[in-house]
């Protein structure tokens, strides 16, 4: 049985939070992918992770590792929190579309794992359990971010 994974400072690739239908995706699928660092690639990938690797673009450069993760409200929902320097700001189904256009400054992340059998095929699908996402701002958020919203 997998564990939840944790990831500090996680870089976030391919971010489908809106879940367009894409050539890779399809229609109201949200995710993204997360690389994962080389010392815990083979322990998920023998837990049962599906790890993939982005093929360098550099000659010299190794293969990145990473793990799509899904976005759902459905059964369990995410936390998802925006920090900035207003304070953390929650995010439900209905805003965390705008998150394929934020700027992080820095993401944390628990992955929790959903063990499948489906059509003979068996493994681990990563979702979201809560992610804290700190937003790069510039200096009129700091100005006018006492002013409340109406």
């Amino acid at each position: 049985m997998a564990n939840n994974v944790v990831i500090e400072h996680a870089r976030i690739l391919f971010r489908n939070f809106s879940g367009v239908e894409s050539k890779f995706n399809p229609a109201g699928r949200r995710n993204f992918c997360v690389v994962i660092n080389d010392e815990m690639v083979d322990i998920l990938k023998n837990d049962g992770w599906n790890i993939k690797f982005l093929q360098p673009r550099e000659e010299d450069d190794l293969p990145t590792p990473y793990l799509q993760v899904s976005v759902s409200y459905n059964y369990y929902p995410p936390k998802i929190f925006l920090i900035s320097s207003n304070g953390k700001t929650p995010v439900d189904e209905n805003m965390v579309n705008m998150l394929d256009w934020a700027e992080f400054e820095n993401v944390d992340l628990i992955i929790r794992p959903y063990n499948y059998e489906a059509a003979g095929r068996s493994g681990i699908k990563a979702y979201v359990r809560s992610m804290y996402i700190t937003l790069v701002e510039d200096e009129f958020d700091s100005k006018y971010g006492d002013i409340p919203i109406k």
